[in-house]
């Protein structure tokens, strides 16, 4: 193995059954404190969420031709539109809301095989150009400060909970080698839920009267519910709301893809081609939300496995995927998770929600957007201003009517708009998108 450790391992199969096993494993735990935390700050399912996580990296896998080894976990970036569509409130359930929103992101997931379309036919240069880092910053920096208020809300529960799944995740990414440098969030949860348990913060009624084995979809938060309790003006403003989120995740997919390609020295941009993983990535996320499964996305956690086993072979992935699917079979296991302290999910959102915002700043940087054009700083403004101070509400804070259904406008829809309207009329523009790097 460490001859190859150098160029990397392309055929995992020369490794054994054992070591690959592990490795598997490995990426699975990599994803799973991410991935877990998104149904517990929704109100989703955990079982479900790690079934279409499993299934969402299959089928991407397939579109892909086997080639790409990336894992696909619950995305972050839709928590607004969840939280602007079906809220989570103390002793409240959400879960007639959550198929509205579920809906929402399903239509979200369209919107990549509309652009892989697109590229396919015009090149990703020329789509690209309409959605520069000026646009796409500003919204996923919006993104994570329109949630900063759950999470301190979440923590204020009980602060010593919430401080010590904190400083764990820090000291770990921070001082960590090794393993526990790529699973910071999921020892964080841990410990803090240990601490939560000491203080009598855990209730573990429901873990025992779980199943070991059941099926992991519930048909009350899936899309086929919404039949039940059908509003067609709450189905448009879920839409309106969510959609425009897929403008900031498909430059996120692509800052993955091209940080996959840089890790393994293979461009997956040009082969399989850039279409192909974002049509992965959006049939993905919207069968997961046809389901009432999370948005999927392309998993950074992964990658930083990938550079630190220098395995690079895609079946890896695969075996974590299958791994995924079979804990999601097990409702005891997902009853244990949902027992987390609140402070706990509060702690770890706290920095999550930050990371979001801080991978928005990287994008204006690493990008080198000019703030002395006249031209940025109106988009940025106006970005940042209308998405975080326009709140939403059940009426709406803009709102209007299309004959008897009524459109309301969460701020990170304003936002995105504008800023998209703004970048196309303005004169100045000096993005250019590479392909080829």
């Amino acid at each position: 193995m460490n001859n190859h450790q150098n160029n990397g391992i392309y055929n995992a199969k020369e490794l054994g059954v054992g070591k690959v096993t592990v490795l598997g494993l490995q990426h699975m735990f990599a994803m799973f404190g991410a991935t877990v935390l998104v149904p517990l700050l929704t109100g989703l399912d955990v079982s479900t969420t790690l079934l279409f996580a499993g299934l969402g990296t299959l089928l991407f896998h397939c579109i892909t031709k086997m080639k790409v080894p990336a894992f696909l976990g619950s995305s972050f970036a839709f928590l607004g539109g969840y939280s602007a569509i079906a809220p989570m409130k103390d002793d409240v359930s959400n879960v007639e809301m959550i198929p509205y929103a579920c809906f929402g992101v399903a239509c979200a997931g369209l919107v990549y095989l509309l652009l892989a379309g697109l590229i396919k036919l015009f090149s990703a240069k020329k789509v690209m150009r309409f959605f520069p880092p000026i646009v796409t910053g500003p919204i996923i920096i919006a993104i994570g400060l329109t949630l900063s208020q759950s999470a301190v809300d979440n923590c204020a529960n009980n602060w010593l909970v919430a401080l010590v799944a904190i400083f764990v995740v820090i000291l770990c990414n921070i001082f960590g080698k090794g393993m526990i440098k790529i699973v910071p969030i999921l020892i964080g949860v841990v410990v803090s839920y240990i601490v939560g348990i000491i203080m009598g913060e855990v209730d573990f009624s429901a873990v025992e009267q779980a199943k070991w084995i059941g099926l992991p979809i519930r048909k009350e938060m899936t899309v086929l519910a919404l039949f039940d309790n059908f509003d067609a003006s709450l189905l448009i403003t879920s839409v309106v709301t969510i959609v425009p989120i897929a403008l900031a995740t498909i430059v996120e997919h692509i800052g993955d893809i091209s940080a996959i390609s840089s890790t393994t020295k293979r461009n997956y941009i040009k082969d399989p081609g850039l279409h192909r993983t974002l049509m992965g990535d959006g049939l993905a996320t919207t069968l997961a939300s046809l389901f009432g499964a999370p948005a999927n996305t392309t998993y950074g956690e992964n990658t930083g496995v990938l550079n630190l086993s220098k395995v690079y072979d895609p079946f890896v992935v695969r075996l974590a995927a299958v791994f995924a699917i079979i804990f999601s079979f097990c409702p005891k296991f997902s009853a244990i998770i949902q027992t987390m302290p609140t402070a706990t999910v509060g702690g770890i959102s706290l920095i999550l929600y930050g990371m979001i915002s801080a991978v928005g700043v990287r994008n204006i940087v690493e990008n080198q957007v000019d703030f002395t054009k006249t031209r940025n700083v109106i988009i940025a403004a106006l970005i940042l201003v209308l998405s975080i101070g326009i709140k939403y509400s059940a009426a709406g804070a803009i709102a209007f009517s299309i004959g008897e259904v009524t459109i309301s406008l969460s701020g990170l829809a304003v936002g995105a708009l504008v800023g998209i309207i703004l970048n196309a009329v303005l004169p100045g523009k000096d993005y250019e998108f590479k392909d080829e790097e």
